[in-house]
């Protein structure tokens, strides 16, 4: 099973695939820390870092829709 993992991340299709997910994530990250003043976890325990984790990225899906809805709010 190892083996196909490591087959699956090293084709040509795994590699695309890692770039473009790479990207996506960092975007949001750096979003996150610059813009939301996101700085580090302060919990301790993995279901505690977890929830804190999801809680943030609530928070910044919420700030997308809510500024979404503005642009079309305007646009209208």
């Amino acid at each position: 099973m190892h083996q196909e993992v490591i087959e699956n991340l090293e084709s040509i299709h795994g590699v695309v695939l890692g770039e473009v997910g790479s990207a996506m994530l960092g975007r949001n990250f750096g979003i996150m820390k610059n813009d939301r003043w996101y700085k580090r976890i302060v919990r301790r325990g993995i279901h505690s870092v977890k929830l804190e984790v999801l809680l943030v990225a609530i928070g910044h899906n919420l700030y997308k829709y809510q500024k979404k809805k503005m642009r079309n709010r305007t646009a209208a």
